[in-house]
């Protein structure tokens, strides 16, 4: 059924000052007429006529439309959809021009370096390299203490996976190399496997020993890490970097940090503290630091303390002066001097006793194969520490990527740091992602693409190679201040509990589940329990949908929850209901609550009512105790009530049919008195309209539910229309059979507004006191005056209409 009708809204007049018909209260739905319209351009797919808007108002003119209706007057193309096997066999099709994708895709770097600007960019490339390369060694040996092997082993994890990421990754910002809260990942990995010597013989055999098997845990664990982010990177599973939400990441890497703190406590105060990789781990370790306080090294503590005070001081001089300066001030690089030329000129190891790096592995070892031993037992470890690695990698890239304007692949990366992990793990490095810090500084000091990575990696193979014996007297105190010196903007995420409990409580439970979970339950089980939670919070969130009640607002084709709005108007017996959340079966039984209440009486207890009322009704006939009169049923004799049970006769699968009368002698309506003894609720809608135009998707679990609550309402003679589905909804229906004589197609319409006017000129309007109708001279058109409807507009109905 079609129904041509026009809205439209002009008030006062408009900026030029040109007068307009009467104020806002002068709203109406007519039918087009010569001279006031312009035709549409002629085009296939469009029909209908539009109105010339006046000022900054519209008016808009076209059919009341269903979906059926719809479709019929817009030819619909049909296009193929593309099946799993469609998408199976376009990823492995052969093509010269596909295999030259995958190449350029597979090596990046054959596409930005042969586009390098040598002479604009090689200069700043090689400063920013030079200063992330000097910060790279520092962080380098640091981050060493807490995998607990030589601080030599921190080189190889700042060299290869930098040469492998230059051929391989797409970001141009980002510094790969060892990372705090991986290094920390790895040390309990490696702590849990190779325990501190408990005997308490600490010979240099045994810690030699002990270093090689630590060294060896830290080697196979990478490996396998960039074996899984290599398998990710090849199967496109870079997506699911997006499952660890920003709030999560930031509260992981807090409590990473704090672990960062606590796990340096031992080289700062130079105390024996076992590593307890375990559940509330970190209580375990701070027990210990605190029972054995009174003999920690002053020296060191001393040391320690300065070397944060200094530390702090300029990076926070770097950050507020950042502008002015024209590179930030490697004060890393400056403590580390004077620390190293301090401790061996005073011979701080021979007067305070203090804990020096110690000679460093000059060179390169030969690459080893992983521990199979190892590989069977840290596969869990494995798979935290590679998700993790890329997700903090991945976002600190997407940062640099959007602000420098350049493609970034998720897959890819995955793909880079795979096998850089590899490259690293065969060569006794250890895990390795991007520090934030060191990235800064790439970024800061002017770096443009990977070959200041390249310069970076060659100052570190200068310390390998040359001047590692330089760092020997260095202390390990100075390493562990510097690794926390590094930790600032980590802990200062805690600024961030508060911002988000203002803007998403969600949000914020997240990051405080996440950093308590990380924080006692240790980082691998953390992050699996934080992930799970977060995932939880999303169902919950699904579960839970918004449901409310629309009503017309300003008397226009617009619909907003009527509890907002002063201006509202709900046309009689309508209620219109949304939904904003795809509907499946976790809340399908919540919708159907909330629909309930909405319209304010549950449809199978009215139906069940009805039928039971059917049954006296016909049970009082054949017993001649009612009459039928031209006034209705009148009861005969004082009729005595029955018990809903004894009527019932365990027949509740005829109580949920549709009511059927058509043996009665009279109508039975159900909104006037019945005879007595029989009660039935009153029902005081006609029509409900659920708006579908949020929910995205509907399985096949609600489909029944709801496909079952709306023959409910069909069967108590309520008209139920479906609005604003998306396209594809009516299709998948169809194929689900959602459909029978009482479900139909017909029902569903293009808009909320398509719906109400359906409703409005199906419904005998002329019959209702509330509204008047009035024949206009020299049209057939009927003009509806309501007193207390649509702001008392004049609503024009063409008594013509299409079927």
């Amino acid at each position: 059924m079609s129904h041509d009708y026009q809205v439209c809204a002009i008030p006062g007049e408009d900026q030029a000052g040109n007068k307009k018909l009467p104020g806002r209260h002068s709203r109406f739905f007519k039918r087009l007429k010569p001279g006031n319209t312009h035709k549409l351009p002629s085009s296939p797919g469009i029909s209908g006529e539009m109105v010339e808007p006046v000022g900054n108002h519209y008016v808009v003119a076209r059919p009341v439309y269903s979906e059926n209706l719809f479709n019929e007057e817009h030819e619909k193309l049909h296009r193929y959809h593309k099946t799993f096997w469609d998408h199976v066999k376009l990823y492995f099709r052969c093509s010269p021009q596909r295999v030259k994708k995958i190449a350029l895709g597979l090596f990046p770097i054959t596409s930005w370096l042969p586009a390098y600007r040598f002479r604009e960019w090689i200069l700043s490339d090689i400063v920013s390299g030079i200063n992330t390369g000097l910060v790279a060694v520092l962080q380098g040996l640091a981050f060493a203490l807490l995998v607990n092997v030589p601080p030599s082993y921190g080189l190889y994890a700042a060299f290869f996976p930098v040469l492998v990421y230059f051929i391989f990754g797409t970001s141009r910002h980002i510094s790969v190399g060892p990372f705090p809260v991986l290094s920390l990942m790895v040390g309990g990995a490696v702590v849990r496997l190779v325990p501190d010597d408990t005997a308490g013989n600490g010979t240099s055999t045994n810690t030699s020993t002990i270093d090689e098997e630590r060294v060896m845990v830290a080697a196979s664990v990478t490996f396998l890490s960039g074996v899984f982010q290599l398998l990710l990177g090849i199967f496109q599973f870079g997506f699911f970097v997006i499952y660890l939400s920003q709030s999560l990441i930031s509260g992981f890497t807090t409590a990473a940090a704090v672990h960062v703190v606590v796990s340096q406590l031992k080289f700062m105060l130079q105390l024996s503290v076992p590593g307890f990789n375990e559940p509330l781990g970190i209580v375990y370790t701070l027990e210990s630091v605190f029972s054995q306080i009174t003999k920690a090294n002053i020296a060191d503590l001393v040391t320690s303390l300065v070397v944060l005070l200094i530390v702090f001081v300029v990076k926070e001089m770097n950050d507020r002066y950042k502008a002015k300066l024209p590179t930030p001030i490697p004060i890393e690089l400056l403590v580390t001097v004077l620390a190293a030329l301090l401790s061996h000129f005073v011979k701080f190891e021979e007067k305070f006793n203090v804990a020096v790096v110690g000679k460093l592995e000059e060179g390169f070892q030969s690459p080893v194969a992983p521990d199979v031993g190892v590989l069977q037992k840290c596969i869990g470890d494995s798979i935290s520490i590679a998700i993790v690695g890329f997700a903090v990698a991945f976002s600190v890239a997407k940062v640099y990527s959007i602000k420098h304007d350049y493609p970034l692949d998720g897959n890819q990366e995955l793909i880079a740091f795979g096998l850089g992990n590899i490259v690293g793990g065969s060569f006794k490095g250890f895990a390795s992602s991007t520090a934030l810090s060191r990235s800064g500084v790439q970024e800061s000091t002017g770096g443009k693409t990977q070959i200041a990575g390249i310069i970076s990696a060659v100052i570190v193979l200068i310390v390998i190679l040359a001047i590692g014996f330089l760092l020997a007297p260095l202390q390990k105190s100075v390493l562990a201040s510097l690794a926390l010196g590094n930790l600032k903007g980590m802990l200062m995420q805690f600024k961030e509990v508060g911002m988000l409990w203002r803007k998403d409580k969600y949000d914020c439970v997240i990051w405080v589940v996440t950093f308590l979970a990380a924080i006692f339950l240790g980082l691998d089980i953390g992050l699996a329990a934080a992930v799970a939670f977060q995932l939880l919070t999303v169902v919950i969130r699904s579960q839970i949908p918004s449901c409310t009640v629309l009503a017309n607002v300003g008397r226009s084709n617009i619909y907003r929850n009527r509890k907002d709005y002063t201006d509202i108007y709900e046309p009689e017996g309508v209620k219109i209901f949304r939904c904003a959340s795809p509907i499946f079966f976790a809340n399908i039984e919540f919708f159907r609550e909330k629909l309930i209440t909405a319209v304010g009486f549950n449809p199978l207890r009215v139906l069940r009512k009805r039928n039971k009322a059917l049954m006296k009704i016909r049970k009082m006939l054949k017993k001649g105790e009612l009459q039928v009169t031209p006034k209705g049923l009148i009861c005969t004799t004082n009729h005595t009530h029955e018990s809903d049970d004894e009527l019932d006769n365990n027949r509740i699968e005829e109580l949920d049919q549709p009511t059927n009368v058509a043996d009665l002698p009279i109508q039975i309506n159900w909104g006037a008195d019945l005879p007595l003894g029989i009660t039935v609720p009153r029902v005081n809608i006609h029509s409900i309209i659920l708006d579908f135009s949020s929910v995205s998707f509907l399985d096949f679990s609600a489909m029944r539910v709801l496909q079952k609550t709306l023959k409910e309402f069909v069967r108590i003679n309520i008209d139920i229309y479906i609005a604003g589905a998306h396209e594809g909804f009516l299709d998948k229906l169809e194929r689900c059979a959602f459909f029978d004589e009482e479900i139909k197609p017909s029902m569903f319409f293009l808009t909320i507004h398509d719906a109400v006017l359906h409703i409005l000129l199906k419904k005998d309007i002329a019959s209702s006191p509330k509204l008047k109708l009035t024949k206009e001279t020299n049209n057939d058109d009927y003009i509806i005056i309501t007193s207390n409807g649509l702001r008392s507009r004049e609503c024009t109905i063409p008594t013509e209409t299409k079927f």
